[in-house]
């Protein structure tokens, strides 16, 4: 009888443990890798969701910096096309500016960029200045946004200085 009540315990125990290994086993190849039932992440999850996700994430940053800077670039040219900002050119750079762009050489030689419609207008003068000399401590401007400006001559010892108001590039 003691044998018979052993069986029948461990045939109890044996079909608890094997239902619960069944059950575990079912749950098992029933859940998808990367689902909330398995949590495990695999490489393909990786490559198909969560990279595409941070380079999209990283392009939409660096799209929004770009607007941000070019933003900041934007201001300050129209803050510096209200007023006169010293301007430094090294010998040999050349200060291009556009229409309405105001300079006045303050230190050194430098000499005039025409265009093949004219030159720079001399207003403390009233002269045209087409390929000569910029004569010091006079008023500059530019009438067109077609290549005309200054070029600082190569003989200075030190930067030429010009006092610029309104939108340039400076070209090595």
């Amino acid at each position: 009888m003691k044998n018979k009540h052993f069986f029948n315990k461990f045939f109890l125990l044996a079909a608890v443990f094997l239902s619960c290994f069944v059950i575990f086993q079912v749950v098992y190849v029933l859940a998808e890798p990367g689902s909330q039932d398995d949590p495990v992440i695999v490489k393909s999850y990786i490559d198909q969701v969560v990279i595409p996700q941070i380079k999209s994430y990283i392009d939409e940053r660096i799209e929004s910096l770009s607007a941000k800077i070019g933003n900041m670039e934007q201001n300050q040219n129209q803050k510096a096309a209200d007023r006169f900002v010293i301007v430094s050119l090294k010998p040999g750079q050349k200060l291009i500016g556009e229409e309405g762009t105001e300079l006045i050489l303050r230190r050194g030689t430098a000499t005039v960029i025409a265009s093949e419609t004219g030159g720079i207008a001399d207003v403390t003068v009233g002269m045209d200045l087409k390929n000569v000399p910029v004569p010091p401590e006079h008023l500059l401007i530019i009438p067109r946004n077609d290549g005309r400006g200054i070029y600082a001559d190569m003989n200075n010892q030190e930067d030429v200085l010009v006092m610029v108001k309104g939108t340039y590039i400076i070209k090595d």
